[in-house]
């Protein structure tokens, strides 16, 4: 809901005067949405859906450890009854989330900088 609300947020925020020159000139309403709202939105929308998918990845990976134990034991028990050493299981773990976290951000980053507006 929250990802659906950042949408809704950023349609809105392009304004009224853009769909209304677009229908003035015959455009289909599916062609306004594609190459007048959309285009304009995302400059708004990318920013805080970074951080939501940011977020969403987080808590995915705590209900995984939380709710579904059977998950996490696959990787960390296995791994830790062969070797016997906890820190390093734990810190492989950590590390793991850390590059899915980190790779999430560098492509939305990636994204925003190619649909930002550029400035003279």
């Amino acid at each position: 809901c929250f990802i659906a609300e950042i949408v809704r947020a950023g349609i809105q925020s392009v304004s009224h005067g853009q769909t209304e020159a677009a229908r003035a000139l015959g455009v289909k309403p599916a062609r306004i949405m594609r190459f007048v709202v959309l285009p304009q939105a995302l400059r708004v929308i990318i920013p805080p859906l970074i951080s939501q998918y940011l977020n969403l990845t987080k808590n995915s990976s705590l209900a995984i450890a939380i709710g579904f134990p059977d998950l996490v034991s696959v990787w960390m028990n296995t791994s830790l009854n062969q070797s016997g050493r906890a820190i390093p299981i734990v810190a492989m773990t950590m590390a793991f989330y850390c590059a899915v976290s980190l790779t999430v951000s560098l492509l939305m980053n990636l994204y925003n900088r190619r649909v930002q507006i550029t400035e003279r």
